[in-house]
């Protein structure tokens, strides 16, 4: 007959089993990503002139995307984060309500769905340097751990193609933003204030929702 106490031993080497082999991919995965950033920086030099001018040359475009906004995360990441959440209609996730609006917005104009897609359609040599662009801005990330993003926490290769809206696009500048709030009128308000409210009570996830996201 088995004992209760060999019962329970059981049970915890079953359990440490488990989460090992759950716990074992995602380090494995992890360091594989950041070997092959590692691979990818050796191709890469970036020099300063005296006047702290990041000078970047690479063995292929890729790699000189790559050291590019790896250079530019070294001026100012918290720039180059809040150009690309304003980009994607998600500065409200930073900056609160006040940048809904323009979050709407840019919603109008752009939306990740359909971003996602155009990545995959993209031709192999493009999808080459989206992705070298955000593997350099993670790679900052990984090497600068006291860096904290205000919100992406880690960067997708699609993201790149949120600033596509230009001059041979719609004019984002003509949607009066007053007049956008205005047109939503209280509707959207009450919509916010019960965002806020789930994000507040004790059962809400740890993520925020955002409104119009």
């Amino acid at each position: 007959m088995i004992s209760a106490n060999f019962r329970y031993v059981r049970f915890i080497n079953l359990l440490l089993l488990a989460i090992f082999l759950l716990w074992t991919p995602a380090v494995y995965g992890a360091s594989r990503t950041e070997a092959r950033w590692e691979r990818q920086a050796k191709n890469v030099s970036i020099v300063r002139d005296n006047w702290g001018i990041a000078h970047v040359t690479g063995k292929t475009d890729a790699d000189a995307v790559f050291g590019m906004i790896y250079a530019q995360a070294e001026d100012d990441f918290n720039r180059v984060e809040t150009n690309y959440l304003n980009a994607m209609g998600r500065l409200a996730e930073a900056e609160g309500e006040s940048a809904v609006w323009r979050d709407l917005r840019m919603k109008i104009f752009i939306q990740p769905d359909e971003l996602k897609k155009k990545f995959a359609s993209s031709p192999a040599w493009l999808q080459k340097l989206m992705t070298a662009w955000a593997d350099g801005l993670n790679f900052y990330l990984a090497k600068h751990p006291e860096v904290k993003p205000r919100v992406i926490t880690k960067f997708e290769p699609w993201m790149a193609l949120s600033f596509s809206e230009g001059s041979i696009g719609g004019d984002i500048e003509t949607i009066n933003l007053a007049r956008l709030q205005s047109f939503y009128g209280s509707e959207s308000k009450i919509f916010i204030r019960k965002s806020r409210q789930t994000a507040d009570s004790p059962s809400a996830s740890a993520s925020r929702p955002i409104a119009f996201r």
